[in-house]
């Protein structure tokens, strides 16, 4: 099963955000500003692309010191009351995502082992839950290797 991007995607997105995409070619783009915190990020989503020999997802997001990039984007989670957007992809039960905020801030997760977002966050040292915590959110949209869903 493979994630599309649809028009209500964006809408969801741009909402959460409180952005408006320009859409060119392939390309859906965004600024964020944050006067306040003097913080600016750009996110960018190329949806089903050409990546390597596969066709997927691709989100990108710059930064004055940092360009990220997700690969393969498998879904994602708007919380209006986080005021966050996670973008999540997963490969071989590990999950990789870049978390976008509202007020232009960033943060990434990567190769987290999927087991992490369900399990007992209080067994897990603060440096390794604060991935799971993060990117527990999005655990609904991981692939199982339960055939009947």
């Amino acid at each position: 099963m493979s994630f599309k991007f649809t028009e209500e995607s964006f809408k969801e997105i741009e909402e959460v955000l409180g952005i408006e995409f320009s859409h060119r070619g392939d390309q859906y783009r965004a600024v964020l500003v944050d006067s306040e915190q003097k913080r600016k990020l750009t996110l960018e989503i190329f949806p089903d692309i050409p990546i390597g020999s596969g066709e997927g997802n691709l989100i990108s997001v710059y930064t004055a010191s940092a360009h990220i990039q997700l690969h393969f984007c498998s879904g994602f989670v708007a919380s209006e009351m986080l005021g966050e957007v996670t973008f999540i992809g997963e490969h071989n039960g590990y999950v990789s995502g870049i978390i976008v905020e509202k007020n232009a801030a960033c943060s990434t997760y990567c190769n987290v082992d999927s087991a992490l977002l369900s399990g007992d966050f209080t067994k897990l040292g603060p440096e390794v839950m604060l991935s799971g915590v993060a990117l527990s959110l999005a655990e609904h949209l991981l692939e199982t290797s339960d055939s009947s869903k």
